[in-house]
Formats: C-alpha cells, structure tokens, sequence
C-alpha cells in the first residue's frame, strides 16, 4: 500500500511532466504563465515541489511490493 507522500510525489511528478510536455511542444511554461513567470516566488515554489517529488521517487523504484493476501 502506498502512502499519502507517495501519491502526492507521483501527482507533482505528473504536474512537472505536463509542463515539459507543453514546454517541448509548445513553448509555452505552463506553471510560470499560472504564477506569474518563471522568475516568481510561486513558479519557483512549485519547480522546487516538483524537483523534491522527483528524488523522492527514486526510493519508489527500490521498495518491495507489498504482500498480497
């Protein structure tokens, strides 16, 4: 069974990956044109939730499944 933490790092994971998708695409930042640009406190936030997501993960990939019963 996952965690709550862990559900939250998969979803700012997504969040951060949508972004690059339409970063690659379209040029177009999503997070920085909510926020306010992508100097702003709040882009810079969500960048740094998104990164701490990111190497969070890495113990996702090294966990046991849990045991079905």
């Amino acid at each position: 069974m996952r965690t709550p933490v862990d559900r939250l790092a998969v979803l700012l994971m997504i969040v951060g990956a949508i972004n690059w998708l339409t970063v690659g695409l379209f040029r177009f930042d999503f997070v920085a044109s909510i926020f306010g640009g992508v100097d702003a406190l709040g882009s810079r936030i969500i960048y740094s939730l998104v990164g701490i997501a990111g190497i969070y993960s890495i113990s996702l990939l090294f966990r046991e499944a849990p045991a079905n019963e």
